[in-house]
């Protein structure tokens, strides 16, 4: 078998970044366009294959989302017009304006960039439909929006591929059987679907922020679109806490993205980072918002709001040993009254170890249950056994949360 050129190479790079980073944006305007998803999710899926099959011979195009735009519009024209008779109408809808290829940007294709934030949010709002479970309503967010895999669906979800396979597959058979609209819900059906739409922009983030696969230990893409979309959800509900909440957690968590590798590459612990580079504007902007968060909850705590002033405790600490660590499980003991989950325990129980010493705070992790496949859980205790000089013990837990799926940068993280 003769070795791909590099100009065949390069292609394939290049189309593999296009889909994981742009291709939810093509797949939201065409779905906005269609008013059906199954239909625009088709489309693009031809339109990349057609690209795998071209690009490589013929060289990436001066501009690949317009070119993969228009190949998936006339794609989904093709789709429509072999049920013309039945559904006239959707064809009108689709039909392009020009069918002259052009890869220029603004030629021959009329779709309009300054729609996309919108398209994106009607995707989410869509997939977040109140007619499917809560959780199957972010999962196929999540595959639609983000692009994720289903393992890495299941893996954000802690559930099986299996099963995750089988919830988005029952999923698009209900919209399409239930012919469920694909549009932004009026002001009265928002507070049905909001919980699950933070949710998914959450989920989006903590993807980009920490990849469950690759090289990378954050995906850019991922993490912007996932600010996008909360500024989007706050100019929508500017009053609501948990849309507040949600933006401030994502700044400050995103306020050290500078600080989160060293120059060589290798990513770098809370405790490790040089606080001079994180992101002061987005410190300042996250601190200011969980403040107004704060005053518009005063009776009841919400989820994001309190994860938020957890973050706001890191970022305000002059020195990761200067952590208001007592603040810190306060909060924690606030947010397992909103959400007394494994992944919540875990992190109260690190926060422990740091306030009353690393043989509580392993205590309390020996006790969570559910976390057997969930690589930090194994990390974290490996780091407090090593702390007790227990270091065969310590070394048992690297291993094991080494086997378990992440991405490189990582594995860099398990290295003692």
């Amino acid at each position: 078998m003769t070795a791909p050129s590099s100009q065949e190479a390069q292609a394939r790079r290049a189309l593999v970044r296009l889909v994981r980073d742009s291709g939810r944006d093509v797949l939201a305007t065409l779905a906005r366009h269609t008013g059906d998803l199954g239909l625009a999710e088709d489309a693009v899926q031809d339109a990349v294959l057609r690209a795998l099959e071209t690009w490589p011979r013929d060289g990436v195009p001066d501009n690949p989302v317009a070119w993969l735009r228009l190949v998936a519009r006339r794609r989904a024209v093709d789709l429509v017009r072999r049920e013309a008779a039945r559904r006239p109408k959707e064809e009108a809808a689709v039909e392009p304006h020009d069918d002259t290829p052009d890869d220029t940007p603004g030629a021959g294709d009329p779709w309009d960039d300054s729609r996309l934030d919108d398209d994106l949010l009607r995707l989410v709002f869509t997939c977040c439909h109140p007619s499917l479970a809560p959780t199957t309503q972010v999962a196929l967010a999540l595959r639609t929006l983000c692009g994720l895999d289903t393992a890495e669906v299941a893996r954000a979800l802690l559930t099986t591929e299996a099963s995750m396979a089988k919830r988005l597959t029952r999923a698009r058979q209900k919209i399409r059987d239930a012919h469920i609209p694909y549009r932004v819900p009026a002001d009265h059906e928002l507070p049905e679907r909001w919980a699950a739409v933070l949710a998914t922009v959450y989920l989006v983030f903590n993807e980009g922020y920490a990849a469950g696969s690759g090289d990378a230990l954050v995906r850019p893409a991922l993490v912007e679109e996932a600010l996008r979309l909360a500024r989007l959800l706050v100019r929508l509900q500017p009053d609501d806490p948990d849309a507040l909440g949600l933006l401030a957690l994502l700044l400050l968590q995103d306020s050290r993205r500078a600080a989160r590798s060293a120059p060589d590459g290798r990513p770098l612990l809370l405790a490790e980072q040089d606080r001079s580079r994180w992101d002061a504007a987005c410190v300042r902007e996250g601190v200011a918002l969980v403040g107004e968060a704060l005053r518009r909850s005063p009776e009841r705590p919400r989820t994001y709001v309190v994860q938020a002033a957890i973050a706001a405790c890191h970022a305000l600490a002059p020195s990761y040993d200067e952590t208001d660590w007592g603040a810190v499980v306060s909060w924690y003991d606030v947010l397992l009254s909103l959400d007394d989950g494994p992944v919540v325990r875990l992190n109260r129980a690190a926060a422990v170890a740091h306030r009353d010493g690393p043989g509580a705070g392993l205590a309390l992790m020996d006790a969570i249950g559910g976390l057997e496949r969930y690589p930090w859980w194994h990390a974290s205790r490996a780091v407090l056994l090593r702390r007790l000089d227990r270091h065969d013990e310590a070394a048992q837990a690297d291993r094991a949360a080494a086997a378990l799926p992440l991405n490189q940068a990582q594995k860099q993280l398990l290295q003692p």
